[in-house]
């Protein structure tokens, strides 16, 4: 079998693992096609960064962790109830085993591929371009299955780039027209807008068992002619401030010193990367050995299914699309907004039609303000 995945023999499946040799993929069906015979007392192996998932006639069974399983009722207590009467405790299941990666994705592009509109308090409608990086995570694997990978053989980052970069774009555009009056001062203010965007779409990543690890803004870029209206706006500042243009002088002296460091410092910058990675190790593990409840957030241990505090289940099978609340393995309607599930409430704008994601603030088309659905 592909991608590290093992058969013993033609009949039935006894050694089950998954290796990604691409370092994309996020979630993979063993058997790749229908469902396998999978032998009572079949080897399950799981490594770290992985869960895997025990699927028996559409149904999760069982979620594994990290180390080797032997696929027996003392394992997975329900397969009792599953295995035949005739065939004893010899009988193959015909079943699959979703495996998911649960290592962090860097280095995502998002981008608008058309400008957003952005209304500027001092230079009117702007078309604005922006572009940056962001990390993902699967915290909820049965909630990752359920809303987005479904039933394919395997689903990697690429599958689901577009959609995620279509949600930062629209959650961009709320963030800025509600967190900046006017280009003029969008200047050092990149990293504070980041960190708003990033909060403000947990929630929209969560509805899909995702985290959002990291975002980043590379730039906000409006067109030529507004640009060259900043500068020489900006440029009227310094000049009318003595004490200001001699500030930036000295900081452009600054700026050259530390482009002639020379190889020393680059071969620092180089390293930088790696050192901060392992100084982040013994955090990642100590939260590996917990989890947090996805409806009170309380701690407990990696084993445990429910929360101590609340009693909520640790694995969420459905998130409603509209207001995020946790619902239900097949619930068919929310139980807190009425919504129904799977279907997204789009926005319509009033002024131009354009139809927005579910909570937008501001039209992507025209800027204007939306109102409620």
């Amino acid at each position: 079998m592909e991608d590290g995945m093992g058969l013993n023999n033609i009949i039935f499946l006894e050694v089950i693992e998954w290796l990604d040799s691409t370092g994309s993929e996020m979630c993979t069906r063993v058997p790749a096609e229908g469902s396998g015979e999978i032998k009572y007392g079949a080897q399950l192996t799981v490594r770290e960064s992985q869960v895997a998932v025990f699927f028996y006639k559409g149904r999760a069974i069982h979620i594994f962790g990290p180390g080797r399983h032997t696929l027996q009722t003392g394992n997975i207590p329900i397969l009792n109830k599953i295995l035949s009467i005739p065939w004893g405790m010899t009988s193959p299941l015909r079943a699959e085993v979703y495996f998911l990666s649960m290592k962090i994705f860097t280095d995502m592009k998002w981008g608008t591929r058309d400008p957003v509109a952005f209304r500027d308090s001092e230079l009117g409608l702007v078309r604005l371009r922006a572009y940056g990086s962001f990390a993902i995570q699967i915290v909820q694997p049965l909630l990752f299955i359920n809303s987005l990978s479904g039933t394919v053989a395997a689903f990697d980052t690429h599958d689901i780039t577009d959609y995620l970069e279509q949600m930062i774009v629209s959650r961009f555009n709320d963030h800025l027209g509600e967190k900046l009056d006017t280009l003029v001062n969008l200047p050092g203010t990149y990293q504070q807008l980041a960190d708003g965007l990033m909060n403000r779409l947990r929630d929209d990543f969560a509805k899909f068992g995702l985290a959002l690890s990291q975002l980043y803004i590379g730039a906000i870029t409006p067109p030529p002619e507004v640009q060259k209206a900043i500068d020489d706006k900006s440029k009227l500042g310094l000049f009318s401030d003595l004490d200001a243009l001699t500030k930036m002088k000295a900081a452009m002296a600054l700026g050259d010193a530390a482009q002639n460091t020379g190889a020393a410092g680059t071969g620092m910058g180089l390293m930088m990367p790696a050192m901060l990675s392992r100084s982040l190790e013994p955090q990642r593990a100590a939260e590996l050995a917990t989890q947090k409840c996805p409806d009170c957030g309380a701690t407990s241990g990696a084993d445990a299914q429910f929360c101590p505090q609340c009693g909520h289940q640790f694995v969420v099978f459905v998130k409603c699309t509209h207001c995020g609340h946790n619902l239900p393995a097949y619930a068919k309607f929310c139980l807190s907004c009425g919504a129904e599930v799977g279907k997204d409430i789009k926005k319509k704008c009033s002024a131009c039609g354009f139809e927005n994601l579910p909570n937008s603030v501001f039209c992507n088309q025209c800027g204007e303000k939306l109102g409620q659905v």
